[in-house]
């Protein structure tokens, strides 16, 4: 028997809560960032003010992944122009894996940021997110070495791109 599909679409601030836990758990559950960076994780509410969050929920309705949507301003760090998008804390619940979910949620990302005008999506990934960047290059994204960054000593991101037309 297949697993249906995930629904994607906007969370709530009832959602608040779930995302901030299954965030932190999708990045803890690997180590994939440092223990200072958990609080930022877990601040569902100061990024909802900076950026459109989606989840998706599975059968019964639990958010089983999420993901913070920039189309504007500067939570995407890594967006150079007014025709760029960004996602970021892309997370899926360590124990729905491989079900589609990253994929899903990647592309709701792709297809608002296209109905909203952009010509291209960018993103940061940690260097030991090996997952993702699987996902992202099978999406068709492409590495931009040029624009890869640290935000702080220690944390290298790799930036990747999908142009959007």
């Amino acid at each position: 028997m297949a697993i249906p599909a995930p629904v994607v679409g906007p969370a709530g601030p009832a959602d608040h809560a779930r995302i901030a836990e299954l965030t932190v758990a999708a990045y803890a559950a690997e180590d994939l960032a440092p223990a200072e960076y958990l609080p930022q994780l877990a601040d569902v509410a100061g990024r909802a003010d900076r950026a459109e969050l989606l989840v998706a929920r599975d059968h019964d309705g639990r958010i089983v992944g999420s993901v913070a949507l920039v189309l504007s301003g500067d939570f995407g760090e890594v967006v150079e122009s007014p025709d760029e998008a960004a996602f970021r804390m892309l997370a899926v619940d360590p124990g729905a894996r491989g079900q589609g979910i990253g994929a899903a949620l990647v592309r709701a990302c792709l297809d608002r940021a296209r109905s909203a005008g952009k010509r291209r999506m960018v993103l940061s990934t940690g260097e030991r997110m090996t997952a993702a960047h699987r996902l992202y290059a099978h999406l068709g994204f492409t590495r931009l070495p040029e624009r890869d960054w640290a935000p702080v000593p220690g944390i290298d991101l790799r930036v990747y791109s999908l142009d959007l037309a």
